[in-house]
């Protein structure tokens, strides 16, 4: 299909992908607006830093998620054969950002954490961008080493020690929770991609023991590793955070205290409107809404999937592997939010996919979709007999 076309498909064409899977992704896109207009209210009313405006956050939200979806809508006009070919370049693309992210006077720290680029009128956060490129780079890595995927030395390692390069700049800034995220996202597609069982096994024993050491080299992440045990033991020190969490959960009950009635929100809980969203849901629609948000989840997971399996069938193998790629990142880093909420794995600075405030990420998101969606439309045109 070439592009003119592309922008010019038929009115009969626009429905011939999943629209279930669009409109799942557009409900998780404005229930977390509403929620991070809800849990940020307070601080952006009492913070001089954002004008004393309550819809400061609402308004960027709003922007972001336009942005995304702007930027998605164009991903979506090119086949995917086009994205194979720009994945090296991609992946190049992101490594010289989180390179960036790290020289003095570029990047710029919050918090003790180097992880964003300043673009004037909003933040841009590599790691994020990463996630996606990792998918792209490694889907197109296993379609081009397909033959030697038992192998150790011709298979594995040099994919390995490209990772292991992002790994070194991710620790540097430090954003262990991306680390970790895209270790599970190229695993999980070499995995897919016909990595021997064997070896695979072995390499995610040896993976879960890098993992560990880095966790417990710094004694920063160590006490998070320990505090969650039980947070209310150190309540006004490591385990500040999590305590609120779960308070903001008891609170919420069945059906949660109302929407905008959250107190956790009200400077109790930081973080409440990204990394801790979650916990205000809790509060506010109780455990019917958390369990709303996991089906969503689980079944935007299980679509994704679904769809690389029917790619995989059509032998359109990068596809298959990008799909189920973007499977395995949004479920593993919506997996750890909800776990950290919960109290059932340590604090990691990471958000709720499509959900949390946050520019960077929400693109990525919505590009992630994006691929996942046209990767079912080529599947469908195929299926009916058509060049995608």
């Amino acid at each position: 299909m070439n592009l003119s076309y592309s922008f010019l498909r038929k009115k009969e064409d626009l429905s011939e992908f999943d629209g279930a899977l669009f409109w799942v992704g557009i409900v998780l896109l404005g229930l977390g607006l509403v929620m991070v207009y809800s849990a940020s209210i307070a601080i952006a009313e009492g913070s001089r830093a954002f004008g004393y405006q309550p819809q400061y956050f609402l308004v960027r939200q709003g922007f972001f998620i336009a942005i995304g979806g702007l930027i998605a809508f164009m991903m979506f006009q090119f086949p995917m054969r086009y994205w194979q070919k720009a994945a090296p370049y991609l992946f190049v693309c992101a490594g010289v950002l989180l390179i960036l992210v790290l020289i003095p006077m570029i990047g710029k720290s919050v918090n003790g954490s180097r992880r964003w680029l300043s673009l004037g009128v909003a933040n841009l956060q590599p790691s994020e961008l990463m996630k996606l490129c990792v998918v792209l780079y490694a889907a197109d890595y296993t379609v081009r080493k397909a033959a030697w995927m038992h192998s150790l030395r011709k298979g594995f390692l040099p994919l390995f020690g490209v990772m292991f390069a992002v790994g070194v700049l991710l620790i540097l800034e430090p954003d262990y929770g991306a680390l970790v995220v895209i270790a599970a996202t190229a695993m999980g597609i070499l995995f897919l991609g016909g990595l021997n069982w064997r070896l695979f096994a072995v390499l995610a024993v040896l993976l879960c023991l890098g993992l560990l050491v880095v966790a417990t080299t710094s004694e920063y992440r160590m006490a998070r590793m320990t505090e969650f045990w039980d947070p209310f033991k150190n309540y006004h020190g490591k385990g500040y955070q999590l305590s609120h969490s779960l308070i903001a959960f008891g609170r919420g009950e069945w059906f949660g205290v109302g929407l905008g009635a959250s107190v956790e929100k009200l400077f109790y809980l930081p973080e409440a409107h990204t990394d801790f969203l979650l916990a205000v849901i809790g509060e506010e629609l109780g455990l019917l809404g958390v369990t709303t948000v996991i089906l969503l989840f689980a079944w935007m997971v299980w679509r994704a999937f679904a769809i690389g399996a029917q790619a995989a069938r059509l032998e359109r193998y990068f596809s298959a592997l990008v799909a189920q790629g973007i499977a395995v990142w949004l479920g593993v880093q919506a997996f750890i939010n909800m776990g950290v909420n919960l109290g059932v794995l340590p604090t990691k600075g990471l958000t709720l996919p499509f959900m949390s405030f946050g520019g960077s990420g929400l693109v990525a998101n919505c590009c992630a979709l994006a691929l996942v969606l046209r990767i079912d439309y080529e599947n469908r045109q195929m299926m009916r007999g058509r060049s995608a």
